[in-house]
């Protein structure tokens, strides 16, 4: 019986001083575990350093790494996309190119996904992020619950293994802002978590930016569900009914007490209140259309530059179809 390809996934940014350490722990414990092949898959999302020339070396002394170049920044979640169309494994694992996500603990994932999970999240007990991304992951767990179904016990990370079925259906998703979270929990319902050690960051700072991280909530808000639209509704139903009521309210002082006189200042507080509502509803309508146009013109989740390795020709046929 021949061994089990596992495919490792690892979108890469400023990672040059980081990759090599990353990709030898790999190899240092997926050969101490019995009944397992591997193949590594090195995403460059247009890293301004040279975490490129880093993945070309790697690709010269393992066969077993591709690499691949993005001709300008997408993003980790399309990163993620390109590797694993890239991938041929039985089992994927997506992993952080920092060192912070336990490689050497990776057992701990394949033993959930051999025992029957079709994904296994990584769950830390204490996260080494700063506070800045620490409340940037709980935003989106929060918001995972709510606009994706998420269920409130499952916690997700950035390191995870699926099953070959689960990333056939997400490399189905050809839009031009994939959400890797909503993807996995569209396609699977046994998800766990394992519990793992988080790390230190070791060299450098988090990738993620305010913008990076607003930008990554309102592909959750987007990109799978329609709740942010129907809240818009629901607040537009309750501003009116309030509005009606306060109406109501004015009439009745208008004839109970003529000789008051309506504020000034409450009036325009109502107006500015209301107006602000309207712009916000009107935003995320706008949203979802200018989503819809990009989609419609075929704005690609990524571009190829280049693609390095040996292994680029050894794609399932499965997957090439």
């Amino acid at each position: 019986m021949s061994d089990k390809l596992v495919s490792f996934v690892i979108p890469c940014y400023r990672s040059e001083k980081t990759l090599d350490g990353v990709v030898d722990e790999i190899r240092d414990t997926i050969v101490k575990l019995k009944g397992y092949d591997y193949e590594i898959i090195l995403v460059n999302d247009c890293s301004p350093d040279s975490t490129m020339d880093v993945i070309r070396t790697l690709c010269g002394k393992d066969p077993k790494i591709t690499g691949i170049d993005f001709g300008r920044n997408f993003g980790q979640h399309s990163a993620l996309m390109a590797g694993l169309r890239q991938s041929a494994g039985d089992i994927i694992i997506c992993l952080d190119d920092d060192g912070q996500t336990p490689a050497d603990q990776m057992d701990r994932l394949l033993k959930a996904i051999e025992n029957g999970a079709d994904a296994a999240y990584a769950r830390y007990d204490k996260k080494k992020h700063s506070p800045f991304r620490n409340f940037g992951s709980y935003v989106n767990e929060k918001m995972a619950e709510f606009m994706l179904g998420k269920p409130k016990e499952l916690y997700v990370s950035s390191y995870f293994a699926v099953k070959r079925f689960v990333v056939n259906d997400m490399i189905r998703y050809e839009n031009s802002y994939p959400y890797v979270i909503g993807l996995v929990l569209r396609a699977a319902k046994n998800i766990v978590n394992v519990d793992v050690d988080h790390r230190e960051r070791q060299v450098g700072a988090s990738g993620y930016t305010l913008i990076k991280l607003l930008g990554l909530w309102m592909n959750g808000f987007t990109s799978f569900s329609v709740k942010p639209l129907r809240v818009a509704t629901i607040v537009g139903i309750g501003s009116t009914f309030v509005g009606f009521i306060y109406g109501l309210v004015i009439i009745i002082q208008h004839f109970t007490l003529p000789d008051r006189l309506l504020g000034y200042a409450s009036t325009m507080a109502v107006l500015i209140f209301f107006g602000g509502m309207i712009m916000i509803m009107l935003g995320l309508i706008g949203e979802y259309v200018g989503r819809i146009y990009i989609s419609i013109n075929n704005s690609p989740q990524y571009v190829i530059k280049e693609i390095v390795g040996n292994r680029t020709d050894n794609i399932r046929d499965d997957i090439k179809s």
